[in-house]
């Protein structure tokens, strides 16, 4: 796999892993009514974005390591 192949990869499952992740640990201001005023009430009160960002790198490498592995297997011609 080249550099161009491994960019895309690794940015494709970065993303797919930060939308994974997003979710993960979220409370909505209504859950503890500290609505700041001027917000939706289900707004995060602390998203956690950079912990997310680095989960998503890491998920990232991870999965561009398998693809850089199992990618030259797949496509390896039986001799």
């Amino acid at each position: 796999m080249g550099i161009a192949g491994a960019t895309i990869v690794f940015v494709l499952g970065w993303w797919i892993t930060f939308f994974a992740v997003l979710p993960i640990g979220v409370k909505g201001q209504w859950e503890d009514e500290s609505t700041t005023p001027g917000t939706e009430e289900g707004a995060p009160k602390n998203p956690m974005l950079v912990k997310k960002v680095i989960w998503a790198t890491i998920g990232a490498v991870v999965i561009t390591a398998v693809a850089a592995l199992v990618i030259p297997l797949l496509l390896a011609e039986p001799v």
